[in-house]
């Protein structure tokens, strides 16, 4: 049996520990929530257009632009149903994501709202992993436009970004 001399020192220890933890609990930086899912970007940039985007996306914005006043279609600005899509992706629900941009009111939609529409369905599909689903999407995404391209926050990215690279340079003419 353990002598109660050798205990007492463990045992004050463990009690001094105890008490020093129960307090951090009380410590305002473990009381700030950690974000969601860091495997992929919000969408907020498409639910939320600003008056003034930030430099970088300024370029990609413009691209968006011109690919709608080039389809003679210019669409209203995102459909309820784009946004509803946007919004179960940026909740997570990848599959719901999927199942609403897919629908027929999409479908028939200009083509700016179906190429964003097909960027949120290839992203669902790859952060699901299923990459071919992923590159199929990219691939009708690029058929529309041969011009279309990520935003500059979604490129690299490393579960989509190297799907998206080979679509693009198989849609490239040879």
């Amino acid at each position: 049996m353990m002598n109660i001399r050798r205990l007492s020192p463990l045992l004050a220890v463990l009690i001094a520990a105890a008490s020093l933890l129960s307090g951090c609990a009380d410590f305002p930086a473990f009381q700030q929530k950690a974000p969601r899912n860091a495997n992929h970007p919000k969408a907020t940039s498409v639910l939320e257009r600003d008056n003034a985007p930030p430099p970088r996306e300024a370029a990609s914005r413009a691209k968006e632009r011109d690919r709608e006043r080039d389809c003679d279609c210019a669409p209203p600005k995102e459909s309820t149903a784009l946004r509803d899509g946007i919004r179960l992706y940026n909740d997570g629900d990848f599959d719901g994501a999927i199942k609403r941009l897919s629908a027929r009111d999409i479908n028939n939609s200009p083509p700016a709202t179906r190429i964003t529409a097909l960027k949120y369905i290839a992203f669902s599909y790859c952060v699901t992993s299923r990459p071919a689903q992923c590159r199929q999407s990219f691939d009708k995404a690029l058929r529309l436009d041969p011009s279309f391209d990520l935003a500059p926050g979604e490129q690299g990215h490393p579960l989509w970004g190297p799907v998206f690279v080979k679509a693009k340079l198989a849609a490239k003419p040879r």
